[in-house]
């Protein structure tokens, strides 16, 4: 449960994941703060998909590893929306390539990106929240991030690098009413999967005990339950959607 009017800024929220955990929050009557970078187009049908949940939605477009584009980000969002209540850092990248031919653009881009991206947005969303005494943050890291992936050691290294990062900011933050936990994705329904052949899907569920792909909505009832009311006591963990991958 989210209380009404709770102020939530989603990054990478105009396509997959982030649409669907925009559109959930916006449902559980939160106001939404959309922030994308590059695709005008997708972003204000997402608004649009929100706003039908009779909630106030924003978008800002940026790139959340530009610290000055951060800062803009959460300006306008307190000067739009009010104070952030709820952060879900979901904004990420793939430069996929073998170790021996990924370039060094490659692998920084990727950590610029999805680990530096989620530290300046965290950073930013933080005050706020102190000065609140409350607060939920939600990253969005992957099942590569827990077991690895060959052909993605950029992506798992900066996935991994999300893990530790929100089990050190939970710890900072616990006694002030803030939380910080992880959502680590398996495979989901996305244009990236539904281009892949027929026999190429039957290989990946193959993986996967429960023999199919998540859909997007049901990683964002994940993230909704993490950035909701009930979860006060839950911080510092890592919750993997992953139809049993990764089961111990």
């Amino acid at each position: 449960m989210i209380r009404d009017g709770r102020v939530a800024v989603v990054t990478g929220g105009g396509r997959g994941i982030g649409r669907a955990v925009a559109v959930r929050l916006a449902n559980e009557g939160a106001n939404v703060a959309i922030s994308y970078r590059s695709n005008d187009t997708t972003a204000e049908e997402v608004a649009e998909e929100v706003r039908e949940a009779g909630v106030l939605c924003e978008i800002f477009k940026g790139d959340v590893a530009d610290p000055a584009d951060v800062a803009a980000l959460f300006e306008g969002v307190g000067e739009a929306l009010g104070q952030v209540e709820i952060l879900v850092n979901n904004a990420g990248l793939t430069r996929d390539n073998l170790m021996l031919r990924m370039k060094e653009e490659e692998f920084d881009e990727v950590l610029r990106t999805n680990l530096k991206g989620t530290y300046l947005c965290t950073r930013a969303a933080l005050r706020p929240m102190i000065r609140a005494r409350w607060g939920r943050i939600v990253n969005v890291s992957s099942v590569v991030g827990l077991v690895g992936n060959a052909g993605q050691a950029n992506y798992a290294a900066s996935k991994a690098g999300i893990i530790g990062f929100t089990k050190s900011v939970g710890r900072e933050v616990a006694q002030r009413g803030i939380t910080a936990n992880v959502v680590a994705p398996g495979y989901v329904e996305t244009e990236l999967t539904r281009s892949l052949s027929d026999k190429v899907k039957d290989q990946i569920k193959g993986q996967v005990p429960a023999g199919r792909f998540a859909d997007a909505e049901e990683v964002a009832e994940v993230v909704e339950f993490l950035a909701g009311e009930d979860a006060g006591y839950v911080t510092g963990q890592t919750i993997a959607v992953d139809g049993g991958m990764t089961m111990q």
